[in-house]
């Protein structure tokens, strides 16, 4: 099959476009053939041995595809050769076929494209597990959006508006990112390169959000720790600036 391959770690550049062996299916596994793969900032970070999971070159990168399921493993049973699937796993996804365990196939919906199918686990996924298992987001409730442009962020602004959340407050670093998150379903935005993100979060939501989604860490998650209300809830969900904050306990005890 073809495949992109990293055959040392590095930038895009360093992508090759060449032949590698056919993935063998094996025991709870289903092959499936990608029509469409996501494009996502972990797989930046995995191709410069940055991420959390670091696979040996040579690999291929992508996280998240859609296809159809062409081979199934003895054992497997939700799926069979011929389905529309969504797939998600860590790497192995730019190529025409990625190997995965049945756990990580879920059908894909009728009347969905294989590019928008493609484009939802990571972020998407993220999101609604981030704001129904973790925060419980109620109806009603703030919530203020670090890095609100990126891809996190602007899933983060939809499944919040889906969900009935109340005030949505975009941080971006522009005020061009902050058009496309008021475009999105963002009420209100703060340009943290220009503003006091503590005092206007604070400002905009009556005291604190409820809600703080921050998938940017280094030095904003302070001040939108500062910024979420009583009884809030602070989403950790990654480190897009490149550094891991260190932040006063103390302050989550006031909260």
């Amino acid at each position: 099959m073809k495949a992109l391959v990293m055959n040392e770690l590095g930038g895009p550049e360093k992508l090759a476009f060449q032949d590698v062996p056919d993935p063998e299916v094996g025991k709870g596994q289903v092959l499936v053939e990608v029509k469409a793969a996501g494009v996502n900032f972990p797989d930046l970070l995995i191709i410069q041995g940055l991420y959390q999971f670091k696979p040996e070159p040579p690999f291929s990168p992508g996280g998240e595809v859609a296809g159809v399921v062409r081979a199934v493993g003895e054992g497997v049973t939700r799926v069979q050769p011929g389905d529309d699937v969504v797939g998600l796993g860590i790497w192995g996804g730019y190529a025409e076929l990625m190997l995965l365990g049945e756990d990580r196939i879920l059908p894909m919906p009728k009347g969905v494209s294989y590019e928008v199918a493609a484009a939802t686990t990571t972020t998407y996924g993220t999101m609604v597990h981030a704001f129904e298992d973790r925060a419980k987001l109620a109806e009603g409730e703030s919530v203020l959006v670090l890095g609100a442009a990126g891809g996190v962020g602007t899933a983060a602004i939809e499944v919040a508006r889906l969900m009935g959340a109340g005030k949505i407050v975009a941080a971006a670093s522009s005020p061009e990112k902050l058009e496309v998150c008021k475009s999105i379903g963002a009420d209100e935005g703060i340009d943290y390169t220009r503003e006091d993100l503590k005092k206007r979060a604070k400002s905009l939501t009556g005291g604190g959000a409820d809600v703080v989604v921050d998938p940017v860490g280094g030095p904003y998650s302070e001040p939108a720790l500062r910024a979420t209300a009583w009884n809030g809830r602070f989403l950790v969900i990654g480190f897009a600036a490149g550094d891991i904050p260190s932040v006063p306990l103390n302050l989550t005890l006031l909260k």
